[in-house]
């Protein structure tokens, strides 16, 4: 076996479902689940009717690249989106449909690392569990970025030692942030990709929450965008996720792409090959269809901000509320360790949340996910709000 299987840590969930386990709740409380990050808005019937009318395609192996006019309607989203000359990114080259973005920030890891150089995989904390998983398995080592109320969410790259700039091989970025929603500023995208430029390291930045955002004339940069504003016009160093999971509401679907550095992705698309997950026909033509379409993605941002709205004005009665700039979750501060309050609110209320703690390391002397939890307003509004409600009493007990 893989050795650095034994350094994996249970995943968060693993970790939740066993601090629940004998915990009776109040019966006449419907459970209400906050705690995991999957969209409950109706998958667009676009993408539904696509992927039925194209149920054929299912008698025919798919390929690895995918199907021409899938990528063209990748890149041509990019550009809309980024505000990107479309002949800047070339969709024979420069952009791979991925199996959701999951598999593809883990695999990329694989691809990407060198393990005889002891290299060091960076990444902010807390963070997406995939992104340390992939690293040790790749056999690295992960350097975590702390992420704060005192810095805004957003990593302090400027303390990072020079010896580890120097060791990095693979930077991981999410923005907008999970759990914090924070964005990282078009700036400090550009300051990064000049230390990739300097030190050697390439830039993985997971944006599958980009389309999930507060103000409307102002939605989150995205690396390539930032690698266009400084002159970097073939995205050296530079590769993007994407997924329709939280953008579109379709995170069975498993449809996503990861975009960029064309030399990378051309070594990346030779791993593909031999690992074997190319998207299937009819998912390709269901992902056009949700690609071309913009309509049900503003209309999918107005109910996570009247959601956000109508929690925050009520549990703001009982504790400081902060809405992120983007993404579906609320980084909540806790009057009580961030374990002990997870299991009293689902004890007490039947409402389960994720404990900061599952989502981040200590390092530094620092654990950054201590004393916070997790809330995904991903259930329908009404039971955001009578989840609120129950929260809220349950701290007035505390």
């Amino acid at each position: 076996m893989n050795p650095n299987l034994n350094h994996l840590q249970p995943y968060p969930f693993e970790k939740l479902a066993r601090l629940k386990q004998g915990i009776v709740p109040p019966a006449d409380k419907a459970h209400i689940a906050l705690s995991i990050g999957e969209p409950k808005h109706i998958t667009p019937h676009i993408i539904q009717e696509a992927l039925i009318t194209h149920m054929h395609g299912l008698s025919a192996y798919p390929s690895t690249r995918g199907l021409p006019e899938l990528r063209q309607s990748m890149s041509e989203w990019i550009a809309r989106r980024f505000q990107i000359s479309a002949d800047l990114l070339d969709p024979e080259t420069q952009i791979l449909p991925v199996n959701g973005t999951r598999e593809a920030l883990f695999s990329f890891a694989q691809c990407l690392v060198e393990p005889s150089e002891k290299p060091l995989v960076l990444m902010p904390n807390p963070f997406y569990q995939i992104y340390e998983g992939a690293a040790l398995l790749a056999g690295a080592q992960p350097y975590f970025l702390n992420t704060t109320e005192e810095n805004a969410y957003i990593p302090n790259f400027d303390t990072v030692p020079e010896s580890v700039w120097r060791r990095c091989q693979l930077l991981y970025i999410c923005s907008p942030g999970n759990p914090t929603g924070a964005v990282i500023p078009q700036t400090q995208l550009e300051y990064l990709i000049e230390l990739a430029e300097r030190y050697d390291f390439v830039i993985a930045s997971d944006e599958c929450y980009s389309e999930i955002y507060a103000d409307e004339n102002n939605p989150p940069t995205g690396l390539l965008e930032a690698a266009v504003a400084i002159g970097n016009t073939e995205f050296k160093r530079c590769v993007i996720f994407h997924s329709l999971s939280k953008r579109s509401n379709a995170p069975g679907l498993r449809s996503g792409f990861v975009a960029g550095d064309a030399e990378i992705l051309q070594r990346y698309f030779q791993y593909r090959t031999y690992h074997g997950c190319a998207m299937p026909v009819p998912t390709q033509h269901a992902s056009i269809a949700a690609w071309r379409d913009e309509a049900h993605v503003v209309d999918n941002r107005q109910l996570y901000r009247e959601k956000f709205s109508a929690f925050k004005d009520i549990l703001s009665e009982a504790t400081a509320v902060t809405i992120p700039p983007a993404s579906f979750y609320i980084w909540l501060k806790t009057p009580v360790s961030e374990i002990q309050f997870a299991q009293q609110l689902f004890a007490s209320e039947n409402v389960t949340v994720l404990p900061g703690s599952y989502l981040s390391r200590p390092f530094n002397e620092s654990d950054p996910g201590r004393n916070h939890v997790r809330i995904a307003l991903v259930a329908p509004i009404y039971e955001c709000i009578d989840a609120a409600r129950r929260i809220k009493n349950f701290i007035h007990t505390l």
